[in-house]
């Protein structure tokens, strides 16, 4: 199985870090985020991964080349321009052709990807999401009421939780059929449209192995959690 991972974003929420370095190559201790990636994936059984650039691209080329330093076969979908999520994903269709993993350059990741494999073929999945749960305390105190507005009660910054999307898939190669050529598509609208398609869609939830590299604060929080990991070893 191959994987793809999507490295050609413009890194706009990390600027100016990312002005001369494209986002997945910041570093997270002594090696770039990409390099962790791949570094997971091929702990996972995957051995092959088509990385998807643009921004800065040369930085990611010349750095990992053919992958052969790091034990991995790695391949490249180039575009002219940035396209989102399933528009960078769209560059590598000629790659690709059987079930492949689908990863956000910008995360780091250690869960158990061959158990999300594995259940994904189990189910007979056209995509399976990983999920995160999100906990998030409000600063306002949140009030319930009837519908004819008598406050029935007072709830002071509530604690609230969610299950986000953390940006790793396993899919089928006909997701490619939903996304338009040279376009800027969303991942979002991918899932969308094959839930509207009656495709099946399922989810594995993640419990712990996930670090998000999404602007400043992200960053920063990460690069503690990888200090602090590498004080417990």
């Amino acid at each position: 199985m191959k994987a793809v991972i999507l490295a050609g974003g413009l890194g706009t929420r990390l600027q100016p870090y990312t002005t001369f370095v494209p986002k997945p190559m910041l570093p997270l201790g002594e090696k770039p985020l990409l390099e962790h990636l791949i570094e997971w994936l091929k702990k996972n059984g995957i051995k092959t991964t088509v990385l998807c650039v643009s921004y800065l691209r040369k930085t990611i080329e010349d750095y990992f080349e053919d992958g052969e330093r790091f034990g991995m076969n790695i391949e490249y979908a180039i575009a002219s321009k940035p396209l989102a999520t399933a528009g960078q994903l769209k560059t590598a269709e000629q790659f690709i052709d059987d079930s492949f993993v689908c990863v956000y350059g910008d995360s780091v990741f250690d869960f158990n990807l061959k158990n999300m494999i594995s259940q994904h073929k189990k189910k007979k999945s056209f995509i399976t999401m990983s999920l995160y749960e999100y906990k998030t305390r409000l600063n306002y105190g949140v009030i319930e009421t009837t519908k004819n507005g008598r406050v029935t009660g007072w709830n002071e910054k509530p604690e609230i939780k969610a299950n986000i999307n953390i940006g790793c898939y396993v899919m089928e190669p006909q997701v490619f059929g939903l996304i338009p050529s040279n376009k800027p598509y969303g991942m979002d609208d991918v899932i969308k449209k094959a839930i509207s398609k009656k495709k099946l869609v399922n989810s594995i939830l993640i419990k712990k192995g996930f670090m998000d590299i999404g602007d400043k604060t992200s960053y920063k929080k990460a690069y503690q959690q990888f200090l602090e990991k590498l004080g417990n070893i």
